[in-house]
């Protein structure tokens, strides 16, 4: 089964783009998805970007 790239594929950060094949709506910080959730009324679901090796 082929994985899909969301709309994370069009980035440039290293952190946005591991997250590109997760089987996730994920949206970058944008004016769209400040849009969506107002339309549909939805809380937004933000992550600071932080990822470290152990």
């Amino acid at each position: 089964m082929d994985k899909k790239p969301n709309r994370l594929i069009k980035e440039k950060s290293p952190y946005l783009l591991q997250h590109a094949y997760n089987p996730v709506d994920w949206y970058p910080w944008c004016d769209e998805a400040f849009e969506k959730t107002k339309r549909e009324n939805k809380p937004v679901f933000f992550s600071s970007g932080y990822s470290c090796c152990h």
